[in-house]
């Protein structure tokens, strides 16, 4: 199975870049206060997003290298929310009509904020989300953009790691770890596609809540392993619940250092940590490559490292503090 290349990711870059404003941003990296002067740590705070998360990336780079007259059809996706509002607004960009499937556990923020941008809404069973939404874009001959399972998905998203490796090497680190949140893997994978020039030494590693380590456990077994949704769906980090494809596998078994685990503790001891100490909001998704770095350092060593905070569309009515209770 081939791989996304850094030659597709940078073509993604320059076709982003024509959206302008309507496109995502360049997020910078963020040095954490007395992180330490043997491991710092840099935030990319991808929650800094317009849609708040780094999904804008992917979802628009797969609806923008689609043919016009097929675009037109409209677009679908299934997603437990980030994804759901990346591809509603891709809808808004083009100007074309966009319908999200989502579980009826979706946070409401996120659901809200997808509708809001005008997306049709169709709430289904966890299990049932793919294949209801497989079955919407038969019927109407509508294009599917899958959250992570998809080429096109990936070189979007691996524009985060070509802005990673720019802002390393600008800052002249010989080696560094870049921890990236797992769920179908297509952030890590792009990511760890777009680092593939850094001149620095560089570390991919995956980040996972315990509840929801089904990528840990098939990396070090070199094969996918699944977990029934049940036991997926406990942690808190509603966006991490999803299982890498055999495309984002294949990447992740060939370009990726390791992957960790962290508690629901940890990820919420995070989270408020983010909140309190960087003033960035992060929704426990985003969080849990910040547990890592605070919770891991015997697994990742004393190097600077960058920590990929995913998103940080949280339900407003919620406290913030309250993530460590």
């Amino acid at each position: 199975m081939s791989l996304v290349t850094n030659e597709r990711a940078r073509a993604a870059r320059e076709i982003l870049a024509r959206l302008g404003a309507e496109g995502p941003v360049r997020t910078p990296l963020l040095p954490v206060p007395d992180s330490g002067r043997e491991r710092p740590l840099l935030l990319k705070p991808e929650s800094l997003q317009p849609t708040g998360a780094f999904k804008i990336r992917g979802a628009l780079h797969a609806a923008a290298v689609l043919d016009e007259r097929v675009r037109a059809r409209g677009l679908v996706a299934y997603s437990s929310g980030n994804h759901a509002r990346a591809v509603a607004h891709a809808g808004k960009v083009f100007g074309v009509p966009a319908t999200v499937v989502v579980p009826h556990t979706a946070p409401a923020a996120k659901v809200a904020a997808a509708r809001s941008l005008g997306a049709e809404i169709v709430p289904v069973e966890v299990s049932e989300r793919e294949s209801r939404a497989e079955e919407i874009a038969e019927s109407r001959g509508a294009n599917l953009i899958p959250p992570f399972d998809a080429p096109a998905v990936i070189a979007g998203q691996a524009t985060v790691g070509l802005e990673i490796a720019e802002d390393v090497d600008a800052l002249g680190f010989s080696e560094v770890t870049v921890l990236v949140p797992i769920s179908g893997g297509g952030l890590i994978s792009g990511v760890a596609v777009g680092l593939a020039r850094c001149r620095a030494r560089v570390r991919v590693v995956g980040v996972e809540p315990e509840l929801a380590a089904d990528t840990r456990e098939g990396f070090h077994a070199g094969e996918r392993r699944h977990w029934p949704v049940e036991a997926r769906t406990r942690t808190r980090a509603d966006g991490l619940t999803a299982q890498p494809s055999e495309l984002t596998f294949t990447h992740i078994r060939e370009l990726v250092d390791d992957v960790v685990t962290v508690s629901e503790a940890e990820i919420g001891e995070a989270t408020g940590f983010l909140a309190e100490s960087c003033r960035l909001v992060a929704e426990p998704s985003g969080a849990v490559t910040t547990a890592a770095h605070r919770h891991r350092t015997r697994e990742l060593g004393a190097v600077p490292t960058v920590a990929v905070v995913s998103g940080g569309n949280v339900d407003r009515a919620e406290p913030l503090s309250s993530a460590a209770g």
